[in-house]
């Protein structure tokens, strides 16, 4: 999934693959814009496409990159949102694995349940 990222801007290119419960393998990879604000990680364009495709419940997310290089603040909430506390693995460019999860990511989350009256 890396080597399909579109990162002319800052050369650094990011790959996701996201498992889903049924064991279907859905990838992501940045997509930079020059208007840097409008840029996509491949952490989102993962869990993004698995959602388009049906899939609502998922195993593990994978994210390699060229330092193994951890999760923006945006896509750290968007998986706990859309895939609660799945283990994630981070990798780097040599195969180094680093394993941690969503929550140890984003220890405390905003979600739905904080918006019920």
């Amino acid at each position: 999934a890396r080597s399909r990222a579109h990162a002319p801007h800052s050369d650094y290119s990011v790959g996701a693959a996201i498992e889903t419960e049924d064991g279907s393998i859905i990838v992501g990879c940045n997509v930079e814009s020059a208007s840097y604000g409008l840029t996509i990680c491949a952490e989102r364009v993962a869990v993004t496409a698995a959602i388009a495709q049906g899939h609502r419940s998922f195993k593990r997310l994978a994210v390699a990159s060229r330092n193994k290089a951890s999760l923006c603040g945006a896509c750290r909430q968007v998986i706990w949102e859309l895939c609660s506390d799945i283990p994630i693995t981070l990798v780097d460019e040599s195969g180094n694995e680093t394993l941690t999860s969503a929550g140890a990511l984003l220890p405390e989350p905003f979600d739905s349940t904080k918006l019920k009256k």
